[in-house]
């Protein structure tokens, strides 16, 4: 018997136009065979799904539902394909839990956590993960940002603490482009994050579980064009970016990546598909954890899609895989 899946997309920050094409792809994708989508669009100004002659349908909040004419439509699971708040940072997860509805990815404490850069960092430096030094900051809260910077080492990365697709985020490499930089990302959050840039090469990993088995999916290197100073949105989303899968590596690293990309994934209790992101450090030998995307881009242009491609799968078969494990 067919399942009714909830394809949720939209959200609240600059991320939607992402989310859109995330939910385009995942909907494209589908085994039609086994699951009926129905699209939930969640914006400021309410949450609908829209039918093909135009018409929206606003959704019961009260227990997820449609209705639809005179059809009480419920959903078996949700696919949440929202980048950002409310889709990434664990608010629809503990919603979906309290109505019992299960739901693909990290669970809300997991998504809230690895929302919030610094506490992924810091969680992360505890459980002896590598990670980059860095110093939060609040807005409004009076600090000096070149002091409490002083024992950071340049290059430095200013970056909106919640969120993702680096919205907002600058590399400085003095201590005249910070209070710049930091006014560029406090309008993205009201917290920001400063940490050291690592040398070394850049590799991001995408990662899921599938009949109670965690597979690394293959390892893509990322590299930016050379107009562009890191890997931004306009390197990830804008064709400014070589991205290179499977990444031409040794395998002694890409058995540390892997490994240490399965650390992580079961360190922060994760599920689903996430992916990570790392700096290779080829003077220390190790692998640098920069974040963890709890709900990583599915558009066409996107890292994961390349990666299960090139494992030897269709989409169709990874989604297939990825709901079969939550239902």
């Amino acid at each position: 018997m067919k399942k009714n899946l909830a394809l949720v997309t939209g959200g609240f920050s600059g991320e939607a136009v992402i989310a859109y094409k995330t939910a385009l792809t995942i909907e494209t994708h589908l085994d039609k065979e086994l699951f009926t989508a129905y699209k939930i669009d969640i914006n400021l100004n309410g949450w609908f799904y829209e039918l093909s002659d135009g018409r929206k349908i606003e959704v019961d909040k009260n227990d997820f539902s449609l209705q639809v004419d005179n059809q009480k439509i419920k959903f078996d699971a949700v696919f949440i394909s929202i980048h950002g708040t409310p889709g990434e940072d664990g608010k629809l997860q503990g919603y979906f839990d309290m109505l019992g509805i299960p739901y693909m990815g990290c669970n809300a404490a997991v998504s809230a956590l690895t929302f919030n850069k610094r506490n992924t960092v810091a969680a992360a430096a505890f459980a002896g993960i590598d990670v980059s030094k860095s110093v939060l900051f609040y807005k409004l809260d009076g600090q000096n940002f070149k002091e409490a910077t002083k024992n950071l080492r340049y290059p430095l990365f200013v970056k909106a603490n919640n969120g993702g697709s680096s919205i907002g985020m600058s590399k400085i490499d003095k201590p005249e482009s910070l209070d710049a930089a930091m006014v560029k990302a406090f309008n993205e959050d009201d917290e920001v994050l400063v940490e050291e840039f690592i040398e070394g090469r850049e590799f991001t990993i995408g990662i899921f579980q599938s009949n109670g088995e965690i597979i690394v999916l293959p390892i893509t290197e990322v590299k930016a064009n050379a107009d562009m100073p890191f890997f931004d949105f306009e390197a990830k989303y804008q064709g400014k970016s070589t991205e290179i899968t499977p990444a031409v590596i040794n395998e002694e690293m890409a058995s540390k990546l892997r490994s240490a990309a399965i650390r992580i994934y079961q360190v922060f209790n994760c599920k689903g598909v996430v992916r990570i992101d790392f700096i290779y450090n080829e003077e220390t030998g190790k692998p640098f954890m920069l974040e963890i995307n709890t709900i990583p881009g599915q558009s066409e242009a996107s890292i994961v899609p390349q990666q299960v491609k090139v494992m030897g799968w269709s989409l169709k078969e990874f989604y297939t895989n990825l709901l079969r494990e939550i239902l």
